[in-house]
């Protein structure tokens, strides 16, 4: 069976959606393919993800992403918006969800912390419900 291609949304594609996509590949590649893009891109992703992501989980994020398009990823099966409060496009798949994470860009460390625990909590979970069938 093919694994389901998520692909996780935000404006920018710089920090949350770059979290859940290295995360995603990280906990939970047997479960699901992880993509991450944006209606716009940055020249980098955010640098406090960057470095707390690599020292949590030894995940450089660097070297494999980048900032990308939603024309830069295949068709998804699974689409997980952000919580971007800004209307998201209409990407074409199966199953849709919002995960109302605010920005945490330009925060201390503590608010990035929390809301990496909480994309991780999300990808377990995510990974979850595809395993059992429920998604």
């Amino acid at each position: 069976m093919n694994k389901p291609k998520v692909a996780f949304v935000c404006v920018h594609n710089s920090c949350r959606s770059q979290i859940a996509e290295a995360l995603g590949k990280h906990l939970a590649s047997d479960a699901f393919e992880s993509y991450s893009a944006g209606t716009e891109t940055k020249p980098q992703i955010n640098q406090d993800a960057v470095r707390l992501m690599n020292r949590l989980y030894g995940i450089d994020m660097e070297q494999t992403q980048h900032s990308k398009l939603l024309s830069d990823i295949p068709p998804a099966d699974i689409v997980v918006t952000m919580g971007c409060n800004v209307k998201c496009p209409l990407l074409p798949c199966k199953y849709r969800e919002d995960w109302g994470l605010n920005d945490p860009s330009g925060m201390d460390d503590t608010v990035f912390l929390e809301t990496i625990t909480l994309i991780r909590d999300k990808i377990l979970n995510l990974r979850d419900r595809i395993q059992n069938g429920t998604i």
